[in-house]
């Protein structure tokens, strides 16, 4: 019942933990899921008055079967989980719809946030919904639709020349300046427990059990946390038994700290120098979560690989020729490492994979053309 940031001794992220004794006596599977959105899963949020669950309709996004590329490929069971249906197009509205709704709930009307484009729009929204402030900083050479997004949600736009780490410097200066609350990834609790409804979502798509694959595009990395966290509260509820997922972790060569961390056998990522990408979202020098990113990917069996721009752009296309499905780069490159992992043995063509479209790829026009 406070609010809450980081540790203050050792300056690392704080997860939520539930009553889940009490919750597995109260509720069943089913009656979760009798309703739709992502606040049905309230016994397994932090937000505890429903008049504080501001709603734009996130949740609930389509796990599609990915059949042409399937066939070509030899594989029956590749998916994907196509976040781009979500409020602003993308699956920032999940982490940023929680992280709003229980800060105002303990009290905060005034946010500040860094961010590589979709997450500025995200809490631009709800910050609208809740009817408080936003100061959003923002690389100024994020997607021009992020920007129109932002202001015209009502939010507070600062541009920044530099990369997300120079943004997230600059959101904190003003945060403690002002007293605003900083929503920056892992710098609170609260956007993880919203990211962390995708694995709830996939265990209930899945009927209760999980894929042996799950491909994610790792900036930030909470939404690959957030589903681990998920499959440990599942467990420890009795919904899903104890096989997990191998997490595997996809970042752009020309920005892969986690890559290269884990490749070195390191529990903490380096600063990358030089961070350039296409794909704004994988543009992230260096993860604040970096160790829990990976030891979900080590706990797992999983593995961390990168992917070109132009490897990106290829499976973006092959996404939405073959399949409809108009994928952000950062979606795109789970593809691309799909292709990469497939021809390497490294995944099984009778495995269940899911890859992660994190977003629409509407809001990159232009991208796919670039140099």
């Amino acid at each position: 019942d406070q609010l809450q940031t980081i540790c203050g001794e050792c300056k690392s992220p704080l997860v939520a933990r539930y009553d889940l004794k009490k919750i597995q006596k109260k509720y069943s599977p089913s009656q979760l899921c009798e309703g739709r959105g992502l606040w049905r899963w309230a016994p397994l949020l932090p937000v505890r008055d429903a008049a504080y669950r501001f709603t734009l309709g996130e949740g609930d996004t389509p796990l599609l079967k990915v059949e042409s590329i399937g066939r070509e490929l030899g594989f029956q069971h590749i998916y994907v989980k196509d976040e781009s249906s979500n409020p602003t197009g993308s699956f920032k509205a999940r982490g940023l719809g929680v992280a709003v709704s229980r800060a105002v709930e303990l009290g905060v009307h005034n946010f500040v946030i860094p961010t590589a484009g979709n997450a500025g729009g995200a809490l631009a929204a709800y910050a609208a919904r809740a009817h408080c402030r936003a100061d959003v900083y923002m690389p100024a050479d994020a997607p021009a639709s992020n920007k129109q997004e932002v202001q015209t949600l009502g939010a507070n736009l600062h541009l920044v020349n530099g990369l997300i780490n120079d943004a997230a410097r600059l959101a904190a200066e003003d945060g403690k300046k002002n007293g605003y609350f900083d929503v920056s990834t892992f710098k609170e609790p609260y956007r993880l427990e919203g990211k962390k409804t995708m694995g709830l979502e996939l265990a209930e798509e899945f009927n209760w059990s999980l894929p042996d694959v799950i491909i994610y595009p790792t900036g930030g990395g909470t939404g690959l946390v957030g589903m681990w966290k998920a499959f440990e509260e599942l467990e420890a509820l009795g919904w899903i038994g104890p096989s997990r997922p191998r997490m595997v972790v996809v970042q752009a060569d020309g920005c892969a700290p986690v890559v290269k961390a884990f490749e070195e056998g390191k529990e903490r990522a380096e600063l990358w120098s030089d961070a350039h990408t296409g794909a704004a979202g994988l543009r992230v020098p260096f993860p604040f979560a970096d160790r829990l990113i990976l030891r979900a990917v080590r706990q797992s069996r999983g593995t961390a690989l990168s992917v070109s721009d132009d490897e990106m752009r290829t499976a973006q296309v092959d996404l939405a020729g073959k399949e409809g499905i108009f994928a952000a780069p950062e979606g795109a490159a789970t593809l691309a490492a799909l292709y990469k992992l497939f021809s390497n043995g490294w995944i099984d063509p009778k495995e269940r994979v899911v890859l992660f479209n994190t977003g629409s790829g509407l809001k990159y026009l232009g991208w796919g053309n670039a140099g």
